[in-house]
């Protein structure tokens, strides 16, 4: 595809050159700045001042002023013509000649000593544009013979030229280009590369000389272009490797150059413009008679036969605007990373970042998300360029207003999806991606509120599951511009969080109330009551939690009192007192008894006035269920098992107060044997079980409860008195069954026969008792007995031998009348006597100084 690159500009007309002389012809040509020197057919030098100058249209142009032309004394053309302004010279080719001209007068210069400034028997030359000598006033250049195989290496001074290298090439060479120690030459059937310094050389690809003129051109430095087989422009450095591709051009090139990054080739007809970005051909201009391309210092000149033109590059971002605003988007930015090392660095950076953000809207309009994400990121895109095409979306108080010239043509979504409500929703999913991903990055740095703001309506407008995720997090949206969006697509809940992340907490809860009350509909959450109790257990605001705790317990007191249950202390949440909390709670009697509930039986707070209250209201509950008509046995068993609960696992209600509420009560009976047990009324408390109740696994149970954190002889004690209420019988008055009695004391002792003492129970049973109904009692107590015994005895046979072994360690000490007291002197009189400690045999008298030496072993006779 193409694009305007150069224009073609007159520099010299024929009538300026020649006038009326139509048998002149240009040969050569040669350009050092602003001056312009042409070689003919008939040995003229002409010499032309350029200068630049623009058209009405502000084209660019160029106007030539002939200073001077010059016969060079010769019969041939001038072959060729090079400019060494550091020596104020012309080297000048002709006949085979290579010569000296002074460049203002045109004039031939002497030579210095006779014969030292011509060359002779040359075929073509080139002068080194990469000079490996450091000398200012000396240019290098590389001689081809047009009789030998040689090259020759001559220094050209400002009076003379001396050789300072020759060497021999396998073919006649018929071009050359040098670089440095490099020369690229044009053999006869191939092109090679030779370093003159060392020798070595590189052969390249072949080439028929003869079917085609050669092409060899010093692009840059050790890098060479050359014309190849099959129509392409090679590429090669210094080392023979081709790092760039080759671009396909005419068959019948004759002459190239290279403005970078354009590859200009000329043929008979026609002047091609190959791009070295990316090979492709950019622009054909019709150009015939041409015969000369060069490239001076960046100024492409070309010349037919009669005239001179200049081939003037377009800047490079008319360029790259032009292939914009054809949406060629890859070749726009392929040739902005291309011109990079023709821009300074900082004015580099700009344009680079400008023409990414463009080409991002280019592909973004042709809905190309991905290829648009990337140019927007590349180019940092300000993102308020992107939310600026959805109207209303920036909060009124932004200051944005968009960049100048525009970085795209349109106006908002409508205009650039034309009316298709299918493309502006994927342009609006889009940047509801983008703006997702940048909004935590510096991209957004100083618009943080507009770039929030705008993905919070885009959420909104499209029921996003990520608004509540926004606005449950850090987040800069403008309240002011939000809460009527949020109102509008009826997100009340994500308002409410709104308004809470901006500390206004009762407004939200206001909002929340009327969601869950229905007077407003958001099916946001289903659990909107809930959300609410949590919300307020978490509240740091204490006036909140009171204000709003009633509606929720009225709502629902089994969820609503967790407001209170739920609530932890902290530095930024402060507890509420549980005397305020019972009080407030007095008209939620269901509310109260879950709160009591949680202080005593979960937080364990230990507090005689919480655990009484929680007993009470148990109990009335159970009195409450006992009186309903007809009976829920069920809710009656769930409640009366938790009364039974707490009066036998709390230790700090008030016995008496509940035995009291208790009194005449017959349906109570195991709760008042419980309140007994507390009292240690433990035979008042086995008589109403065994006698009222006859509830034997009860009484059991009772037992092994009153003694469960008391020592073995208390439980023992508490079995032994259930088993004498057993063998007691029924008290006179009370009807009952003496022998269930006696089976019941039989299943006492067969069950528990390890608490009982076996003589005592031997002692309590009646004479007429059989002993197959006391066999596993009897056997388990034999065991029992047998063991102990055997234990003891164990016992005391260690105790022994430990003795025996202490008497045997330890060496006799012998206490008689005549022997003293080692502190007070006295003589002993009796024999009981101290050993004091340390292995020493230092005998003293047990009464008086055993407290003070400490007595270690005692010896009585």
């Amino acid at each position: 595809m193409s694009v305007k690159a150069f224009e073609l500009v007159p520099a010299v007309e024929r009538d300026l050159l020649m006038g009326d002389k139509a048998r002149i012809n240009i040969e050569c040509i040669e350009c050092c700045g602003k001056h312009l020197y042409v070689g003919t057919n008939d040995c003229f030098i002409h010499h032309f001042l350029l200068a630049e100058v623009a058209s009405s249209k502000g084209k660019p142009g160029y106007l030539a002023q002939k200073l001077l032309h010059k016969y060079l004394g010769l019969k041939k053309p001038v072959a060729e013509l090079r400019a060494a302004s550091a020596l104020e010279r012309l080297i000048v080719l002709c006949e085979g000649i290579v010569f000296l001209v002074d460049m203002v007068t045109l004039e031939t210069v002497p030579s210095a000593g006779g014969g030292g400034a011509k060359i002779r028997g040359v075929a073509s030359f080139c002068v080194n544009e990469n000079p490996v000598n450091t000398d200012p006033f000396c240019v290098e250049m590389g001689v081809l013979s047009s009789k030998r195989r040689t090259v020759q290496i001559y220094m050209v001074y400002e009076d003379r030229v001396q050789l300072v290298k020759e060497l021999t090439t396998p073919e006649q060479p018929c071009a050359v280009s040098l670089d440095g120690y490099f020369l690229c030459l044009a053999l006869t059937t191939q092109y090679m590369i030779l370093n003159y310094n060392t020798g070595a050389s590189q052969d390249l690809f072949p080439y028929n000389s003869e079917e085609r003129r050669p092409i060899v051109k010093r692009i840059g430095r050790e890098e060479f272009l050359l014309a190849a087989p099959g129509g392409l422009g090679m590429f090669a450095n210094a080392e023979g490797v081709s790092q760039r591709a080759p671009v396909r051009w005419s068959e019948s090139v004759i002459g190239a150059a290279v403005c970078f990054p354009y590859v200009v080739a000329l043929d008979e007809s026609f002047i091609t413009i190959h791009s070295m970005l990316d090979q492709q051909l950019k622009q054909t201009l019709s150009f015939r008679d041409g015969h000369i391309l060069q490239n001076f210092e960046g100024k492409v000149i070309l010349a037919s036969t009669k005239a001179v033109y200049v081939l003037v590059p377009l800047p490079l971002e008319r360029q790259i605007q032009d292939l914009l605003a054809n949406h060629r988007v890859e070749e726009a930015l392929i040739l902005t990373e291309g011109a990079q090392r023709n821009i300074p660095k900082d004015k580099f950076q700009n344009l680079h970042k400008r023409i990414l953000q463009q080409a991002g809207f280019i592909q973004f309009g042709q809905l190309q998300f991905l290829e648009a994400k990337e140019h927007f990121w590349k180019g940092q895109l300000d993102v308020r360029e992107l939310i600026s095409l959805c109207p209303l979306l920036l909060p009124a108080s932004s200051s944005f207003t968009r960049c100048h010239p525009p970085l795209h043509e349109f106006a908002d979504l409508n205009h650039l999806a034309q009316g298709d409500q299918e493309k502006v929703l994927q342009c609006k999913k889009f940047l509801i991606s983008y703006l997702g991903e940048v909004r935590s990055t510096e991209v957004v740095n100083g618009c943080r509120e507009d770039v929030d703001t705008a993905l919070l309506k885009l959420y909104a407008e499209q029921d996003h599951e990520s608004l509540l995720d926004l606005l449950a997090s850090d987040n800069a949206c403008v309240l002011a511009d939000s809460v009527p969006w949020l109102e509008k697509y009826h997100k009340y809940f994500a308002l409410g969080l709104l308004y809470h992340y901006n500390g206004q907490d009762s407004a939200a809860l206001q909002l929340w109330i009327r969601v869950a009350d229905g007077e407003l509909q958001d099916p946001t959450r289903s659990d909107l009551f809930e959300y609410i109790v949590d919300f307020l257990c978490t509240s740091s605001n204490v006036d909140l939690v009171w204000k709003y705790a009633d509606w929720a317990l009225r709502k629902d007191p089994i969820v609503g009192v967790r407001v209170f249950t739920k609530r932890h202390t902290s530095k930024d949440q402060p507890d509420l007192n549980p005397d305020d909390v019972i009080t407030y709670l007095g008209k939620h009697s269901q509310a109260l008894l879950l709160y009591l509930e949680n202080l005593v039986l979960e937080k364990r707070v230990q507090k005689e006035k919480f655990h009484t209250h929680l007993a009470v209201l148990y109990l009335e509950r159970v009195l409450s269920l006992m009186s309903q008509s007809p009976k829920d046995e069920e809710q009656l068993t769930k409640a009366r098992e938790r009364l039974q609960a707490l009066l036998r696992e709390s230790d700090l209600y008030r016995v008496q107060f509940l035995l009291a509420k208790m009194e005449n009560r017959e349906e109570l009976l195991l709760e008042r044997a419980t309140l007994h047990g507390k009292l240690e009324e433990h035979d008042k408390a086995l008589h109403i079980l065994v006698h009222q109740l006859r509830d034997f696994p009860s009484a059991e149970a009772f037992c092994l409860w009153a003694s469960s954190s008391r020592d073995s002889a208390y439980r023992q004690q508490l079995f032994h008195l259930l088993l004498g209420v057993y063998l007691d019988g029924s008290p006179p008055g009370q009807s009952g069954d003496s022998g269930e009695l006696e089976m019941a004391a039989v299943d006492l002792l067969n069950r528990h026969g390890e608490v009982f003492d076996a003589v005592r129970v031997l002692r309590m049973l009646p004479e007429g008792w059989s002993l197959q109904l006391l066999r596993p009692f009897l056997g388990r107590a034999i065991r029992a007995n047998m063991h102990a015994c055997r234990t003891s005895r164990i016992a005391l046979g260690l105790a022994h031998s430990e003795n025996l072994q202490l008497l045997h360690d330890r060496k006799p000490v012998f206490v008689s009348e005549k022997k003293g007291c080692h502190l007070c002197h006295n003589t002993f009189s009796e024999p009981s006597v101290v050993c004091l400690p340390g292995g020493v045999n230092l005998v003293v008298c047990d009464e008086r100084h055993q407290t003070t030496a400490g007595c270690v072993e005692i010896f009585n006779g």
